[in-house]
C-alpha cells in the first residue's frame, strides 16, 4: 500500500510530461490562433460556452497530439539530444499506455464538439486525422511542418464554425497565415534537431532548406504579416490591428537575428519568441473591437 501512491504519483507525472503539460509553450502556440479567429467571427468577444470550449479543446487536443507524437517516434527519440529523455524512451510509460491516452485525450476533445453544432463536429474529424497523421509524416516527406501548420490552423474554421455557423471565405486568409507561421516556427523548432534527424533519416523542412533556411523562413515570415494585413482588411479592422502586426513582424526580424548562426539554443529561443507574436496579434484585435 505504501508503494502505491509513490507509484501513482510517478506515473501520473510521466502522463504530463508525455502530454508536455510541463512544457505549455505548444498550448500557447495553438491558443492564440484560435482566439485570433473566435474573436473575429464574433466581431469582438465570442459567447462564453464557446471560449471555454475552444480553450479547453486546445488543451486536450495539444496535450493529443505530443502523446501521438511520442508513440510515432518511440524508436527514434532515444538517438535525438532533445528527446531522450522523454517518458516512453525511458519505460515510465508503456506504448499501450501512451496508445490509450490519446484515444481518451481525443475522445474528450469530441465531447466538448458536440456542445457546438453539426457543421464544427464535421470539422472536427479532419482535425483528428491531421494530428493523428503529423507523426508520421517525417518518414515520408521533407514537409512535415506543412502538415503541422494544417493542423494547428484546423482551429480556425472550427471557431468560425462553432462561432457563426458557417464558413465565410475570408478566413482561409487567417487559415494561410496560420499554416506559414507554423512552418517558420517549427522549422527554427527543427533546426535544433538537424543534425542528429540527418543521422537517423528523420525529414524536415530544417532538412530540406539547407543553408537557404534563414532565407526561405524569413521569406514565409513575411508572407505571415502580409497575410495577416489582409486579415485585417477582409474584416474591416483599424489601425490598432495593424500596428500589432507590425509589431509581431519585429519580433520576427529578432527571431531570424537569433537563427544567424544556427545554434541550437538560439533556435530553441526563436521558436519560444513567436508566443510574443501570438500575444500581440490577439491584443491588438481585442482592442480594435473594443476601443475603434
Amino acid at each position: 500500500m505504501t508503494d502505491t501512491v509513490p507509484q501513482a504519483v510517478n506515473k501520473f507525472k510521466s502522463y504530463t510530461r508525455l502530454m508536455r503539460l510541463n512544457r505549455p509553450i505548444g498550448i500557447y502556440l495553438v491558443l492564440w490562433p484560435t482566439l485570433w479567429a473566435l474573436w473575429l467571427a464574433a466581431e469582438g468577444v465570442p459567447r462564453v460556452e464557446v471560449l471555454l470550449i475552444f480553450i479547453v479543446g486546445v488543451v486536450l487536443m495539444r496535450s493529443a497530439g505530443c502523446v501521438i507524437n511520442d508513440y510515432a517516434d518511440r524508436r527514434v527519440d532515444g538517438h535525438v539530444e532533445r528527446t531522450r529523455k522523454r517518458p516512453l524512451v525511458l519505460g515510465e510509460v508503456t506504448p499501450a499506455e501512451a496508445a490509450g491516452l490519446f484515444v481518451g485525450l481525443s475522445f474528450c476533445a469530441f465531447v466538448l464538439v458536440l456542445f457546438t453544432n453539426r457543421l464544427t463536429i464535421y470539422l472536427s474529424f479532419a482535425g483528428l486525422i491531421l494530428a493523428f497523421c503529423y507523426p508520421y509524416m517525417k518518414r515520408y516527406t521533407h514537409l512535415p511542418q506543412v502538415v503541422l501548420g494544417a493542423a494547428f490552423a484546423w482551429a480556425v474554421p472550427m471557431a468560425f464554425a462553432a462561432q457563426t455557423g458557417e464558413l465565410s471565405t475570408d478566413i482561409w486568409v487567417l487559415y494561410t497565415a496560420v499554416v506559414l507561421w507554423t512552418v517558420a516556427y517549427d522549422t527554427f523548432y527543427a533546426m535544433v534537431d538537424r543534425e542528429d534527424d540527418l543521422k537517423i533519416g528523420v525529414k524536415s523542412t530544417a532538412i530540406l532548406f539547407g543553408d537557404q533556411d534563414r532565407v526561405i523562413t524569413a521569406c514565409l515570415q513575411f508572407m505571415v504579416v502580409i497575410s495577416l494585413g489582409m486579415t485585417g482588411q477582409k474584416f474591416q479592422l483599424g489601425w490598432i490591428y495593424d500596428l500589432s502586426v507590425l509589431v509581431a513582424g519585429g519580433f520576427m526580424v529578432y527571431q531570424q537575428y537569433l537563427i544567424r548562426k544556427r545554434e541550437r539554443e538560439a533556435c530553441f529561443q526563436a521558436f519560444l519568441n513567436n508566443n510574443w507574436v501570438g500575444i500581440v496579434v490577439f491584443i491588438g484585435i481585442v482592442l480594435d473591437y473594443a476601443l475603434l
